[in-house]
């Protein structure tokens, strides 16, 4: 007889509960599956979470293209340049490409890993237009200190808040400061999810409007102002060539109780998060880094270090968490290392070197609501057998 393995452990699964599964039935039955009552429902919904109703909420098919629309409102194009960091997802920075725009890639806070202030500053130049900080795997960028350089420089600040929901920032909830917008994500694996949708927030009531019209071909009135019964209206006009953006009512079903949920979410993502730093406590180790004194970090993602001592590789590492029957990843391979933004900007490793040793040493572990405390256990304990 051999003992039965347990079953595989995955890096990430959303929580869905039976009130979201009503909720999308709802709609199916409703007729209302592309953008409609609901989606129009989950901004205002959002708006009144982040608790500031100077705000705008434009719902989209994804945070990529939120970042998209933001930066198309702003104005940028051409022969302008906007800085963000090199330690992130493509989808970041691909965006300013997308507008003819020069992306200028920038290195992170070795102690944070969110992107280096001071490298913001030397890298700003006339041709400088804006500024995408990441709140890195959920803990807020130093965004005082980034806000002021903008202000200084003139530059529109769009934050990257994919990882950062309920994120805060000086007691502040991240999509409340004071930048030109701000985006989130509800990807699959993120804090709450819709599938695939995301959410741009803002103040500027033109760049929303503008937002509103982008995501839907530049169309001047959406479906849901033209088909109501209540206010018949079948004309509308292209007043830009604008793209296919919109957040469907099906998606939208999900992310209205996804929405009550988050800070249950992450109140047991951080659960998990102290969990492991006891586990891992003496381990040849660096453990996540953590928020200010009365800000909130929306573990997105629980980022592990191996130690420059460490005799076992990264790669090591996680080929024997495979083994164990635990699934991971690695956040980010960075931008200078992918051979389109290498390439473009004749980019090399020893120009970032922060975010190199990191990647080099860094591997992200499984935090999700879904974990029970025996999976987490698990995960520390196949940490611990595996740095052996």
């Amino acid at each position: 007889m051999t003992d039965t393995p347990p079953p595989f452990l995955p890096f990430a699964l959303p929580e869905i509960g039976d009130e979201e599964i009503a909720e999308v039935v709802d709609s199916l039955r409703s007729g209302w599956v592309t953008t409609g009552p609901k989606a129009r429902r989950f901004e205002q919904d959002f708006v009144a979470f982040l608790g500031d109703p100077s705000l705008h909420a434009v719902a989209v098919n994804s945070a990529t293209a939120g970042l998209h629309l933001a930066l198309e409102a702003l104005g940028i194009g051409p022969g302008d340049e906007v800085i963000t960091t090199t330690h992130t997802f493509t989808a970041t920075a691909e965006v300013v490409r997308y507008l003819g725009a020069d992306v200028k890639l920038v290195d992170i806070d070795p102690a944070t890993l969110n992107i280096d202030p001071a490298a913001v500053e030397a890298a700003i130049t006339p041709r400088t237009r804006a500024l995408i900080p990441v709140h890195y795997a959920g803990l807020a960028a130093d965004m005082a200190t980034l806000g002021d350089t903008a202000r200084r420089h003139g530059l529109a600040v769009v934050e990257d808040a994919a990882h950062a929901l309920p994120t805060t920032h000086a007691g502040h909830l991240v999509g409340t400061l004071d930048s030109a917008a701000t985006v989130f994500s509800f990807y699959a694996n993120k804090t709450i999810t819709t599938g695939e949708g995301g959410m741009l927030v803002t103040r500027d009531a033109a760049l929303a409007k503008r937002a509103q019209v982008m995501r839907l071909h530049g169309m001047s009135r959406d479906a849901f102002d033209r088909f109501r019964s209540d206010k018949p209206s079948w004309f509308y006009e292209i007043v830009a060539p604008g793209f296919k953006y919109n957040l469907t009512d099906i998606a939208a079903a999900l992310g209205l109780h996804q929405l009550k949920k988050a800070r249950a979410f992450q109140a047991r993502r951080a659960a998990i998060a102290e969990a492991y730093d006891a586990a891992f406590a003496g381990l040849p180790v660096i453990t996540p880094p953590r928020p200010a004194e009365g800000d909130l970090h929306a573990w997105h993602l629980y980022v592990l270090r191996l130690a420059d001592d460490v005799h076992v590789s990264r790669d090591t590492l996680i080929e024997r968490l495979f083994a164990a029957g635990i699934g991971c990843s690695v956040h980010y391979i960075p931008l200078h290392l992918q051979p389109y933004w290498r390439d473009r900007y004749a980019l090399l490793p020893e120009m970032f070197p922060h975010s190199q040793h990191a990647y080099e040493r860094m591997l992200s572990l499984p935090i999700y609501t879904r974990m029970t405390d025996a999976d987490v256990a698990r995960v520390a304990l196949a940490v611990r057998e595996a740095l052996r």
